[in-house]
């Protein structure tokens, strides 16, 4: 079906164009009754009922994709869902309950639920939560910038933007098959606290696809590139215009292509250069992850497991992640970026913190609850007991919890380090783009990385494309192996846009800045090989 066929008849089913509208749940409830007079409702219920701390979220959830591969439409969802929750401290206990009828009934009736299970959960409490305090903000509001509100939008001119970059790339010779797609998120949320915060902010994310597959002569063959240079971030439709799908298209196909007869890599050890659009990955899952708290603590482990660096007090400032340049910034402010926000979950403000400062481990991702867990630590370097404003909740349904911030790998501390010069100190290596395949085991030690596209360098200068790499690593071995880090000139933000974590699952969106940086003598293996 043509996508103009699609748009005005529909595929979803026998309902057609009304299908196409976003699926509202008591949507319109926000127009019957002021949220600041629920919000207290609420928390002067949970109060009555006992409880020492509340806080509720009133929580609105657009989301958007379409998918298409080459001339077709594949999928399409747009779905909103209204409701909120209540969180309250009980005997020193937590409680959570949440309700998708926003009235002021319920309410009432939700948080002396919430209540109620604090008080059994506190049945078998060993330690009573202790929170970090945390400042009031009576009348706060926060929306993420962009120029365009992606959900006004007409679906057809995505649908025709998509599809213009599908047509690009099949034009290039030996691309076969190709799949663009779009993914937006718009989260509205009030915010209320007993200790006096009433918090507004509008949170919108735009994630822009695409993947070619290139197929040998004979259909012997095939290779992918992913377009991991256009990563999502938390802007509006004006991102999508931006990124030139339709341009790069045709370049990420001739890059599938040119991978059918490049040379297969040699295994052994090489010297790498790493772009930034494929470390972002590997500061993901080899510093981000094993620097959550709640990981470390063992209370995170069914999903994607625990983390190396424990217990704390023997690896804060101690442990030598990586050489003396190398530097990991944790934050939530930087314009664009994924994981920005005014304030978190918990009604804290972020705050900007290393947690590598030259080289060695000087931080961890904290919550108010986490932070006093740290409380020796943070006395003897003469810091505040706070959250760093970690929490997040992925909808009102959901409890909040430690999520990623931002972590982004700094550039060169003392000098605009250029590409030219990491590239030119190597005389046999590979150069990598793009992230691509992995595995990393459950404390973030041991793992496995590919990319997108490969370059060996010879002498100090890029030559021929390479193809089946991957290389290996152990964390600490592989960070105190950077031996030179790119400068400002270098620096890039990637990110994901789905990183999942707690049982149940909840999806959170992270962006990681990063440089390119030099590694020596790493382990490389050829996938197709297996050794």
């Amino acid at each position: 079906m043509k996508r103009r066929e699609f748009i005005q008849r529909g595929t979803l089913g026998a309902a057609g164009l009304a299908l196409l509208q976003p699926r509202r749940l008591h949507a319109g409830t926000m127009q019957d009754a002021d949220e600041r007079e629920l919000a207290a409702r609420a928390l002067d219920a949970a109060r009555s009922a006992g409880a020492s701390y509340a806080d509720v979220r009133i929580q609105r959830n657009r989301t958007q994709s379409i998918g298409t591969r080459e001339r077709q439409i594949t999928d399409y969802s747009d779905a909103e869902t209204y409701g909120f929750g209540v969180r309250v401290l009980a005997n020193g206990a937590w409680g959570f309950a949440a309700s998708r009828d926003v009235t002021a009934e319920e309410v009432v009736r939700v948080a002396r639920q919430a209540v109620a299970q604090a008080r059994a959960n506190a049945l078998t409490l060993r330690t009573p939560v202790e929170l970090a305090p945390v400042e009031a903000y009576p009348d706060a509001s926060w929306t993420s910038p962009l120029q365009i509100d992606p959900f006004t939008v007409p679906v057809e001119d995505k649908v025709a933007l998509l599809i213009q970059a599908n047509e690009a790339a099949l034009r290039v010779p030996r691309a076969r098959f190709v799949n663009s797609s779009v993914f937006f998120v718009r989260e509205e949320k009030a915010f209320a606290s007993t200790e006096g915060s009433y918090i507004v902010q509008t949170l919108t994310r735009t994630y822009p696809v695409t993947t070619v597959t290139a197929v040998a002569e004979g259909g012997g063959d095939f290779q992918t590139r992913m377009s991991t240079d256009v990563p999502p971030r938390g802007l509006g439709y004006e991102y999508v215009l931006q990124s030139d799908l339709p341009a790069r298209a045709t370049v990420w196909a001739e890059e599938a292509a040119a991978k059918l007869t490049a040379k297969p890599v040699d295994q052994g050890r090489y010297d790498l250069v790493l772009l930034p659009t494929h470390l972002r990955l590997v500061i993901h899952e080899s510093i981000a992850h094993p620097t959550e708290l709640d990981r470390i603590m063992g209370y995170e482990a069914n999903y994607a497991g625990t983390s190396f660096i424990s217990p704390p007090r023997d690896f804060l400032g101690r442990f030598r992640y990586g050489p003396d340049i190398m530097n990991v910034q944790a934050e939530r402010s930087a314009p664009g970026s994924l994981a920005t926000i005014g304030w978190d979950d918990e009604g804290v403000r972020p705050d900007e913190y290393l947690i590598v400062k030259n080289g060695i481990l000087n931080d961890l991702q904290t919550t108010r609850e986490q932070a006093p867990m740290l409380a020796d630590w943070y006395r003897s370097q003469g810091r505040p007991i706070r959250s760093h404003g970690n929490s997040t909740a992925e909808s009102w349904s959901d409890v909040q919890f430690q999520r990623m911030p931002n972590v982004n790998l700094m550039p060169h501390p003392e000098r605009d380090v250029p590409l030219d010069e990491l590239i030119g100190g190597v005389e046999n290596g590979i150069l990598i783009d793009g992230h691509g395949s992995f595995s990393i085991d459950q404390q973030r030690y041991n793992g496995q990385f590919g990319g997108q596209v490969y370059h060996e360098i010879r002498n100090g200068r890029k030559g021929a494309m390479l193809r089946d790499v991957a290389y290996q690593i152990r964390t600490p071995d592989f960070w105190n192996s950077m031996d030179l880090i790119g400068g400002q000139s270098t620096y890039f933000v990637g990110g994901t846009f789905f990183d999942g974590k707690g049982e149940p699952s909840q999806l959170n969106a992270v962006s990681h800045g990063s440089p390119a940086a030099r590694f020596r003598q790493v382990n490389v293996i050829n996938t197709a090989r297996g050794g």
